[in-house]
């Protein structure tokens, strides 16, 4: 089974390129992680070799990400696939670890950006202070949040958006209802 997606949508080894390069490794550091060659590699970023389910489990740990992220979207439409992402069809990025259950709204990983749709269980928290090289703006869209960034403590509400520009940053929901953000992430992360 072949993981290309139909006429100018992304495909397995596209978003795989996108994420290894996001995470600032080479093609020769992955290799030699995964015990594979430089070749293998290059052909499963081409779509031009499938990798095993165990090669992937590999990868995704290599990558610190969900296996399930390096899996396409649902089937799209042919008309849509690579321009569309419909609300069941979005793939489910990160771990719900720390009641956080993230989503990735764009089409693919290829972009200079990523859209993640973000939801906070009521009374969860991430302990750890997060550092990414990356741009970051959120807009809530519902609820509320408690936001530390370079250890300034921010309370967002609803219609409230933010900006992280590489400062270290953590959230909480001590809050009894969900908080909803909409996440543009540069250069992608996941």
């Amino acid at each position: 089974m072949r993981h290309e997606a139909p006429g100018n949508a992304k495909t397995l080894g596209a978003d795989l390129r996108a994420i290894r390069k996001a995470r600032g490794v080479t093609l020769v550091d992955l290799a030699q992680t995964l015990n594979k060659s430089v070749g293998w590699l290059s052909q499963v970023e081409r779509d031009l070799s499938e990798p095993s389910i165990t090669d992937l489990r590999a990868i995704a740990a290599a990558l610190d990400v969900s296996i399930s992220m390096l899996f396409s979207n649902s089937a799209a439409p042919s008309d849509e696939a690579g321009y569309v992402v419909r609300k069941d069809a979005r793939r489910a990025i990160g771990s719900a670890a720390a009641g956080l259950i993230e989503e990735l709204l764009s089409p693919d990983l290829t972009d200079d950006f990523e859209v993640v749709h973000s939801s906070f269980a009521p009374h969860s928290e991430i302990m750890e202070t997060v550092i990414r090289p990356t741009q970051e703006v959120a807009y809530l869209v519902s609820g509320k949040l408690d936001v530390w960034i370079a250890g300034r403590r921010f309370v967002i509400k609803a219609g409230d958006s933010f900006r992280i520009k590489g400062e270290a940053h953590r959230w909480a929901n001590p809050y009894d209802v969900p908080a909803i953000a909409i996440w543009v992430i540069a250069p992608p992360v996941y």
